[in-house]
């Protein structure tokens, strides 16, 4: 099998007139770059919001104050109010969500360095909601493995 490339994504979404936005914390807007980085991506690709702060999640994407209280910004919970008020919010087929702690500090005992959501609300339903605890890789590593996942999920949901 041929691995997922962000030309793959582009070429597969527009040929299925499917249209893409996504809702990036961790990764800062990388995601949302690499999509624009392709060629004709603007026959797919509608926005995407860096919702870095608790109040951007909140006012932007309409992720409950009470899961950001309960559940922290970095959660399943959040990843998926992250991806369904994205989707929302630009009227797209499929919406991506990232939340994650990038380090090297800010970690806890129970959400360490490394930890990370990635949601996908697409056509079928959803969200699905993937966590991954990928160590200390140091900021730019994290954010190329969050987005090669965050490709897989999103090619997985064409």
């Amino acid at each position: 099998m041929k691995e997922p490339t962000w030309t793959g994504l582009v070429e597969a979404a527009i040929r299925t007139s499917v249209t893409i936005s996504t809702a990036e914390s961790c990764t800062g807007g990388a995601i949302s770059s690499l999509i624009t980085d392709v060629p004709g991506a603007s026959g797919c690709f509608l926005g995407g919001v860096v919702a870095y702060s608790n109040d951007v999640k909140i006012s932007l994407l309409n992720v409950p104050e009470r899961t950001l209280m309960e559940k922290g910004a970095v959660s399943r919970e959040t990843a998926s109010a992250m991806a369904v008020g994205c989707r929302e919010l630009f009227g797209s087929t499929i919406s991506l969500s990232v939340t994650g702690i990038a380090g090297p500090e800010g970690g806890t005992e129970d959400k360490p360095v490394g930890t990370v959501f990635i949601s996908v609300v697409g056509p079928g339903g959803g969200p699905i909601t993937e966590g991954f605890s990928l160590g200390h890789l140091g900021r730019s590593e994290f954010k190329r493995e969050v987005s090669a996942r965050a490709l897989g999920m999103m090619m997985g949901s064409l």
